[in-house]
């Protein structure tokens, strides 16, 4: 697969990242910002989500209904999302509507009004959101997995914010919000399009290059380590979701490719990963196992979620170590490891044929690494992990503190 991508950087600064794609007849177009839930201030929480939800919501020349219809009456899709340290609003559309998706996204960038009577209802919404979202044990075990593990640090809190500082979210803070986090320093834009690169980028320079904003900097602080618990929620649930996790590096570590690799032969998305195998395939003790890893601009974490009978719990806990420390005590043979290799290159080559997400990545590949790894990239690191690298993830998990989340 060659590359057919390129940089560009518009006069005010906004970098974009382009993929010229003469073939698909969809159009592909979004930015992204570094800024998510932990850039709030405490009196904040669930604020980037927040504005997030309403920045669709009016501009000084539409109405909510025009934002939402500029795209849908042309079978496209206006959309966005919200993570720790991110936010991506973004647009997809039949081709031949650049222009169209160019300048809403500079509308709602540039001229945002958060309505009051708008946020009023969707502040219900959001409400809803997150009251269904505490409903769910197997989803809602990664947040409060989370203010456990990174304790003390805005990490911790919820995306979605709580009921109650949702509440007290207004107008001026949504704007003040994006004022301070949505300019050209701070993000980042992404095209991948059938259409003349050099015409794109000619109209994002129309609309996005009249942002000025200055650029505001960031004052993260990294958590401090977490020493492990050990923690039991009884809500007399038929199921025990376990969630086990480990503090980890952050995504500029090269570590993070033997992780990736260890984290996929793990608990991935296959049938013949380790734990499913073990725990589902030979003893029947889950339905669902699986394993991620979520790096940060200075920290990360790889946790291990399964749910089991509530009498299983302890035995699924103990089969899990058995495999980390397995991989720890002894070097995969050169002929299991080169398969394990295979395999994870082979899901990278699958997955970039999902033309949106690729698309996504150039923008967040800019914005967290300065340049565009594409999965030539990525599947090059892969295969120059070797054995002793991947033994040394596992070693490093096998002795780190382990925290344990278990919800009944």
């Amino acid at each position: 697969m060659e590359s057919n991508y390129k940089i560009a950087t518009l006069s005010n600064g906004l970098r974009i990242g382009l993929r010229h794609t003469p073939e698909s007849m969809v159009s592909y177009i979004g930015i992204a910002i570094n800024a998510g839930s932990r850039d709030e201030s405490e009196a904040h929480h669930g604020l980037a989500h927040f504005v997030e939800h309403t920045i669709f919501k009016g501009t000084r020349s539409r109405r909510s209904w025009h934002i939402s219809n500029r795209m849908e009456s042309i079978g496209g899709e206006l959309n966005a999302y919200t993570s720790k340290e991110e936010t991506l609003v973004y647009t997809n559309a039949p081709a031949g509507h650049a222009e169209r998706a160019i300048e809403l996204l500079y509308d709602i960038v540039a001229n945002s009004r958060f309505p009051r009577q708008e946020l009023d209802k969707e502040r219900e919404v959001v409400v809803e959101e997150i009251n269904s979202y505490l409903d769910s044990p197997a989803d809602s075990i990664y947040d409060e997995f989370e203010e456990l593990i990174y304790p003390d640090s805005a990490l911790a809190h919820n995306i979605l914010g709580t009921p109650e500082s949702v509440r007290r979210l207004n107008s001026d803070d949504c704007r003040g919000f994006l004022d301070n986090w949505y300019t050209p320093a701070n993000m980042t834009a992404y095209i991948a399009d059938p259409g003349d690169p050099d015409k794109l980028i000619r109209l994002m320079e129309k609309y996005f290059g009249r942002l000025d904003f200055s650029a505001t900097r960031h004052h993260r602080v990294a958590p401090r380590q977490c020493e492990g618990f050990d923690k039991v929620d009884d809500r007399d649930g038929h199921q025990a979701h376990t969630l086990l996790g480990f503090r980890v590096f952050g995504r500029k570590d090269p570590r993070r490719f033997p992780l990736f690799l260890l984290n996929n032969y793990l608990g991935g998305p296959c049938m013949n990963s380790r734990l499913n195998q073990e725990l589902r395939e030979k003893r029947g003790l889950v339905y669902t196992v699986d394993s991620n890893v979520s790096l940060l601009s200075d920290c990360g974490t790889m946790m291990i979620y399964f749910g089991c009978d509530r009498s299983g719990a302890e035995r699924c806990v103990r089969l899990v170590r058995k495999e980390i420390e397995r991989l720890a005590d002894k070097t995969l043979t050169t002929r299991a490891f080169e398969a394990l290799r295979n395999q994870y290159c082979g899901q990278l080559l699958v997955s970039s044929d999902h033309s949106e997400s690729m698309a996504m990545s150039m923008a967040k590949s800019l914005l967290y690494y300065d340049s565009i790894h594409d999965i030539n990239d990525m599947t090059r690191h892969i295969r120059e992990v070797t054995p002793e690298q991947f033994r040394g993830i596992a070693e490093m998990l096998a002795s780190a503190p382990t925290s344990r989340l278990t919800i009944k």
